[in-house]
């Protein structure tokens, strides 16, 4: 398929699903540090568990949607980065679905092997591994550190867009922006 038969931005539905991950993102993220404020016991800090939570599997249902969504032609960078910068590209966005997978699926396995349940709405997850605390506090460190890292590599994800836009001035970031952002 030539560059000139593919479509200059991405899908609506790509788009939609990319900003809606983005605060999917930064609902986790808000619930898990306003806990973290918060002292034992109060009130808020199972309401901001639980929202965190239910933004954590949101993002995990989401991803799979957006990986069927890579399945399709995607809009080309234009002019086209150097290799070194596509190759780049590619492991941000493995290491970013790796993240919106892997975290979710420790925090189910961290809950499991706590000997508690997943709730979903009116839905328990199944049990996927026996309670074993030992189990379940190294589940916990994966997901925290999956956590950190994820910061980093969301930063790292929307300041290449930001690089490609205002300094390198290709296509990057238009691709994924509905037409009325565009310059």
């Amino acid at each position: 398929m030539t560059e000139t038969l593919l479509p200059s931005r991405y899908a609506k539905l790509s788009m939609t699903l990319h900003w809606l991950m983005l605060a999917l993102f930064v609902g986790v993220y808000a619930c898990i540090e306003l806990k973290g404020l918060l002292p034992r016991g109060h009130a808020l800090r199972s309401a901001l568990l639980g929202g965190h939570a239910l933004f954590g599997i949101g993002i995990f249902l989401l991803v799979w949607l957006r990986l069927l969504g890579r399945l399709m032609p995607r809009p080309p960078i234009l002019p086209r980065p150097p290799a070194w910068q596509t190759a780049a590209s590619h492991l941000m966005h493995l290491a970013l679905y790796g993240l919106m997978i892997v975290t979710p699926v420790l925090a189910w396995l961290m809950l499991n092997a706590g000997g508690k349940p997943v709730p979903y709405f009116e839905f328990a997850l199944p049990v996927l591994v026996a309670p074993d605390p030992d189990l379940a506090r190294q589940f916990k460190h994966w997901h925290e550190w999956l956590g950190s890292a994820g910061y980093w590599l969301i930063g790292l994800h929307a300041a290449a867009g930001l690089f490609h836009h205002y300094w390198v001035q290709d296509n990057t970031l238009v691709r994924m922006l509905p037409k009325r952002f565009s310059r």
